[in-house]
């Protein structure tokens, strides 16, 4: 097949374009060098879409916060502000990269990398359309977060290696946080798995494939332990990124930028487009697990190429997470913890319980027929939420605040 069909073939098959020519390309290698051509052409494709979205995302984040708070975004660089992101860059290029006298100088160097690297790794095993896995792994999931624990090194790596009260105390922080919220992050996706019945990305969203009634899609999210694993899975996710109200590790009001504080230019930059990175991969694999991956909402919208209903499921996640920072305010460190151990570990353990009992309830024979199975399972969430929250809420000793002035 000559380029000009392997063109032709690709636009009469919209959803299957990037396969397409990617086969093609690879038709015109020799046979013994195709696997290495195979990878770095995923390699370049997640390389040029994430950090493209990336710099859509941070601009996309600062008009709706502007919105949010009543004031201007950017929009004096470009058109509407289009080319901040480009002007952001560049200063961060240019900026002058200090690091200070006492600091271990390798370490506050490799800090940011070390940091980069699984972000961008994490995108490898996401199925991003129908055929669009750049790399089928049996455990793509155990792969996911057995890559988040690089997390917690680069950012002790950039606190110790630093020589800073602030840097070390801010890394302290962010390791003591992304502990706590990496236990319900895993429990959260233990009910997929058991529905799925395996660790395989693509299997998960192959799992969640077809329609009820020819109508409804048969989402994880649209069951009742779907959506309070969705939920914590959201809420985790959001501590694991540092992103408000969980941003303890960079509180600037508290302790000037924690682990960044020593840092500027473009390793600053790194650390910057690093959590924005995780927060893409963690919002893709929540797309996976719960909101059915690349499939339709509707069974008539099939039409519409699998790759765009990934994104636009991930763009819709992302701007959850921008509403919820520009309304939600940073949260103190004790009640963090005390919302992860006492709260949410409790819940995702019951959800557990609350899956099993969604499985075998199938074959009962309920007094409503199945819409009280569906009840039944989503009354024990909710009455544990209200239980949990009541016990969470009455361990806190409120006290009437003062105000004292300088006279």
């Amino acid at each position: 097949m000559n380029l000009t069909e392997t063109i032709r073939n690709a636009a009469a098959h919209p959803d299957q374009v990037f396969v397409i020519l990617k086969a093609g390309i690879l038709e015109r290698v020799p046979e013994g060098i195709q696997p290495v051509i195979s990878i770095g052409l995923s390699i370049v494709g997640i390389m040029a879409v994430f950090p493209l979205l990336f710099a859509l995302i941070t601009l996309m984040e600062r008009k709706i916060l502007g919105r949010i708070q009543n004031r201007y975004g950017p929009n004096r660089v470009g058109p509407c502000g289009l080319f901040q992101p480009i002007a952001d860059g560049i200063k961060m290029l240019i900026k002058e990269n200090i690091v200070p006298y006492a600091a271990i100088k390798w370490a506050h160097f490799m800090a940011p990398v070390l940091l980069m690297f699984p972000a961008f790794l994490a995108l490898s095993v996401i199925p991003y359309g129908r055929n669009m896995t750049p790399i089928e792994l049996d455990a793509g999931l155990v792969f996911f977060f057995a890559l988040g624990a690089f997390n917690e090194i680069a950012v002790f790596m950039a606190g110790w290696s630093s020589r800073n009260k602030y840097s070390l105390l801010g890394a302290m922080r962010a390791i003591a946080q992304m502990i706590s919220y990496d236990i319900p992050l895993v429990l959260s996706t233990i009910p997929v798995i058991m529905m799925a019945g395996s660790l395989s990305l693509p299997d998960i969203v192959n799992a969640q494939a077809g329609y009820h009634f020819d109508l409804l899609p048969r989402w994880f999210i649209l069951t009742p332990w779907g959506i309070a694993g969705s939920i914590l899975f959201l809420i985790a996710a959001m501590a694991e990124s540092n992103r408000c109200p969980f941003d303890i590790p960079e509180g600037e009001s508290e302790i000037i930028a924690g682990h960044l504080t020593e840092y500027s230019g473009f390793k600053f930059a790194m650390f910057f487009m690093s959590e924005y990175i995780a927060l893409l991969a963690a919002s893709a694999v929540g797309v996976t697990l719960f909101l059915g991956g690349w499939h339709a909402p509707f069974p008539f919208l099939q039409w519409v190429p699998s790759y765009i209903w990934f994104f636009s499921k991930l763009i819709s996640l992302i701007f959850l997470y921008i509403w919820i920072r520009g309304t939600l305010p940073r949260i103190r460190v004790d009640h963090l913890m005390n919302l992860a151990w006492k709260f949410l570990v409790p819940l995702s353990l019951l959800n557990l319980g609350v899956c099993v009992l969604w499985h075998y309830s199938r074959s009962w024979t309920f007094p409503g027929g199945q819409g009280f199975r569906w009840l039944l399972c989503f009354a024990i969430i909710a009455i544990a939420y209200e239980v949990l929250g009541r016990k969470l809420s009455s361990s806190k000793t409120m006290h009437q605040r003062v105000y004292r002035f300088v006279e």
